[in-house]
């Protein structure tokens, strides 16, 4: 039972980043845009806010800088997408080698290369409830659970916002006759996206490691695109494929540790989550019906 228990608590603290990364594809992708931009935007937001919260020693302007970089992140994709109707693939995986690139640029402008690792004093575990296990947790894994991932179901589902989202991402034409400014809103839509994906990324360096290392993403943003396919666009099932990613991410983590496993190579016990989440959307992606103007960029006749 203890082993279940750190296992499951360490769950919902790994799932934490891909929740708000999930959620944040899940806004650009309703709109019908594919932002592959997001793992450069997650990175972004792990390096611009550490190095904010280094600097200033504030970890709430940490994170407010890891959502203005989303925020412009999704607003440059916009540009390129929305605007100039450039190719979402080849696009987002531009962003993304930017972001990278910049943040890498800085990193060593800054920090200089080869030298110490530099830290700070990171967000700690809290336990509003006092019952230890599963209620000890980063605020940042509650803000995610508790209002990040509710608020944007509503949004997407009960508001008019979101049913112009909606709209746009299945038909702008249609959208644009019922007079829904289409450009508006996939631009919010991906900034609104990009935010959050920078939140995902920071919550890496301000709270889990108080520290900013290279390839710190790890893949996480590829793995957040392919939970909105898996969750077909819903915000619940995208986010319980981001739980069942960390479950077994966590629970790996720990069976290389444990007598017995020994024999098992490290390579195969690392790659099982990542096997997981593949073999999950192969049985889960099939016949799947994709928001009606995905990839398609809008002119305006």
């Amino acid at each position: 039972m203890t082993f279940l228990l750190d296992v499951l608590t360490a769950t919902l603290r790994n799932a934490t980043p891909l929740a708000f990364g999930t959620v944040g594809e899940t806004y650009s992708e309703r709109a019908g845009v594919l932002n592959l931009g997001i793992e450069g935007t997650m990175y972004a937001g792990a390096f611009f806010g550490f190095a904010t919260a280094y600097w200033t020693g504030y970890l709430e302007l940490g994170l407010l800088a890891a959502v203005v970089v989303g925020l412009l992140a999704g607003g440059l994709m916009g540009l390129l997408t929305v605007t100039l109707g450039a190719n979402q693939h080849v696009s987002g995986l531009g962003l993304t080698l930017f972001l990278i690139g910049v943040s890498e640029f800085v990193n060593r402008l800054a920090f200089g290369a080869g030298q110490r690792l530099r830290k700070i004093e990171p967000y700690p575990v809290i336990d509003p409830l006092g019952l230890g296990g599963l209620t000890s947790q980063y605020a940042l894994t509650y803000v995610a659970f508790l209002l990040v991932v509710p608020l944007a179901w509503w949004i997407l589902m009960r508001t008019r916002f979101g049913l112009a989202l909606r709209a746009v991402g299945e038909n702008p034409e249609a959208a644009d006759a019922a007079g829904i400014n289409v450009f508006r809103t996939r631009y919010a839509a991906l900034m609104i996206g990009g935010a959050l994906m920078g939140l995902g990324g920071a919550f890496f360096t301000l709270a889990a490691l108080g520290t900013f290392t290279l390839d710190i993403i790890a893949g996480r943003g590829w793995v957040c695109v392919a939970l909105v396919i898996f969750g077909r666009w819903g915000i619940w099932r995208a986010v319980a494929g981001a739980l069942l990613f960390s479950f077994v991410y966590s629970l790996q983590l720990r069976l290389r540790i444990l007598p017995g496993w020994e024999g098992v190579p490290f390579e195969l016990l690392l790659a099982l989550p990542y096997l997981v989440v593949i073999v999950a959307l192969a049985l889960s992606g099939r016949n799947v019906a994709y928001p009606g103007a995905y990839l398609k960029p809008y002119r305006r006749a």
